[in-house]
């Protein structure tokens, strides 16, 4: 697998909470980040229906802009007793004419499981694909996953997105409820930055 030995790279991404996890997930190593907010990017129509297919999209079109090495990361809770949902469209759950209401997206998740007569524990995990996407038009994936489970209320005030109703494998505390630093350790996002680091470097 091609290596990435630069130490400037662009997450290509204008979530803060996404940005802020990715660069301190990637400090250690002394690269350098920068959004896709930061160069003034468009966000790109995100047309895909899998996890890789919308993080390439993001990663290549971030790529060709800048010609700069891009790091897309594409990610979501996948809720078993809701046949996968809320999937690729966990973003697409929260979308209002006003911005993403988080708060809005649980609730009906929630509703969803209560209104299917699901039954307790209902096991879900968080996704992320990473795919680093290179201005010669080549890209490496990334795949991570946390398991656990959905639940109702939510806990917790760090974190964003769904963090404070995902309560991890092994854990008595939702993803909200953990110091950013914990939940950075053992997040489905730092499974798929480990997978990275490995073509770090010369």
């Amino acid at each position: 697998m091609k290596r990435f030995t630069g130490r400037d790279l662009l997450i290509a991404t204008h979530n803060r909470g996404k940005m802020d996890e990715m660069a301190a997930l990637l400090a250690p190593y002394g690269i350098a980040v920068t959004s896709a907010a930061d160069h003034g990017l468009p966000e790109p129509e995100e047309t895909g229906t899998t996890f890789v297919e919308n993080a390439r999209i993001k990663a290549h079109a971030a790529s060709a802009a800048t010609g700069l090495p891009a790091l897309a990361d594409d990610s979501g809770i996948v809720i078993d007793a809701l046949d996968g949902a809320p999937g690729v469209y966990t973003a697409d759950w929260a979308e209002t004419p006003n911005g993403r209401d988080f708060h809005m997206a649980m609730t009906r998740a929630h509703d969803e499981l209560i209104a299917r007569g699901a039954p307790e524990p209902w096991t879900a995990r968080f996704c992320c694909t990473l795919v680093l996407a290179w201005p010669d038009g080549t890209d490496a994936v990334f795949p991570g996953v946390m398991e656990g489970r959905f639940v109702w209320p939510m806990r917790g005030a760090e974190g964003h997105g769904y963090d404070p109703v995902f309560q991890p494998v092994g854990h008595d505390r939702t993803f909200a409820e953990m110091d950013p630093a914990e939940k950075n350790r053992i997040s489905h996002r730092a499974d798929a930055v480990r997978k990275f680091e490995a073509i770090l470097g010369a």
